[in-house]
């Protein structure tokens, strides 16, 4: 505020009653931290989203509550596999084929396609319904960039979800031994085994959970939608398997979605119980079920590219 040397007062008012206000905004002279700055910032924020941190208790509740889900699933089977190990003896656990670290995806897998169908949405279709996608774009990123930041931190929180409750498998396990040390000597191949298996339904799930939400700007259409794509297709590729001999119908029955993930976790901790469910599919060659897990996570990933590589609006 400074008084406008110069002028001439009006007829009435003084000279020292003429002011001149500067309202004009200042030029930002801090750190200019650029487009990977900006990247981690819409990273950040996608974490946030998906764990329902710094929002409502509302928006709090689905999230953690499928953690705490997944965590009792772990903590179950270990009590259980421990009680049996103290009562029986060492051993007696894995005799009678209880379940283990290779039996919980197969088990929890339909709880991690649940949250990626009902958490993955929150991640892009408020911002295109709300018009907040503009806000982004204005930033040094592209559209590539905020699709890719919000991929890669439902994808941190997917495996977040898939590997706690084997570690809290693994770690019930160890202590409900006689010997925890012993434990973990005989059977420490089970961690790798686990966090590939986990790391490959975690990349499938967010692929699918954000390319069906790149179609909507409504949160209960995607979610809905990414639902009915798993029974639908588990629906169909059981009737094909049972009605559909030979090879045509191992290879139509790869259309279940449910199952693409499930083939992995059988391949790398090589059991043959093709998927607990008898699907003809379970049949199909190793070279033939990875190419198909490959095949079905890759589309969803250019799927969404090409929604969101020319978006202006």
């Amino acid at each position: 505020m400074t008084s406008f040397p110069g002028a001439q007062p009006e007829s009435g008012t003084s000279a020292r009653e003429g002011r001149v206000f500067d309202l004009g905004y200042r030029t930002y002279e801090g750190p200019r931290e650029g487009r990977n700055r900006a990247r981690l910032a819409v990273y950040i924020d996608g974490l946030r989203i998906a764990l329902g941190l710094g929002r409502g208790g509302r928006a709090k509740i689905l999230p953690w509550l499928f953690v705490a889900v997944a965590i009792g699933i772990g903590l179950i089977f270990a009590l259980i596999a421990g009680a049996v190990d103290r009562v029986a003896g060492a051993g007696a656990a894995e005799a009678a084929d209880l379940p283990s670290h290779a039996d919980y995806y197969t088990g929890a897998g339909v709880l991690l396609f649940l949250f990626a169908a009902v958490v993955g949405p929150e991640l892009l279709c408020p911002d295109r319904h709300n018009g907040v996608i503009n806000l982004y774009l204005v930033r040094p990123i592209t559209s590539v960039d905020y699709v890719a930041a919000r991929f890669l931190a439902f994808l941190t929180v997917m495996l977040v979800v898939a590997w706690l409750p084997q570690i809290v498998l693994l770690a019930g396990l160890a202590f409900g031994a006689p010997q925890p040390g012993d434990y973990l000597t005989d059977n420490w191949t089970d961690i790798p085994k686990f966090l590939g298996a986990g790391a490959a339904l975690a990349v499938y799930t967010t692929s699918m959970g954000l390319a069906v939400a790149a179609f909507t700007t409504r949160r209960g259409y995607a979610s809905v939608g990414l639902v009915g794509l798993f029974i639908i297709t588990q629906f169909a590729a059981g009737i094909i398997g049972e009605e559909v001999e030979g090879a045509t119908g191992e290879w139509l029955s790869l259309i279940s979605l449910s199952d693409i993930p499930m083939h992995i976790n059988e391949l790398i901790f090589e059991t043959d119980d093709s998927l607990g469910g008898g699907f003809a599919a379970g049949n199909l060659p190793t070279g033939v079920r990875i190419g198909a897990f490959f095949a079905f996570t890759a589309a969803p990933i250019l799927v969404l590219w090409y929604r969101y590589r020319s978006l202006t609006v």
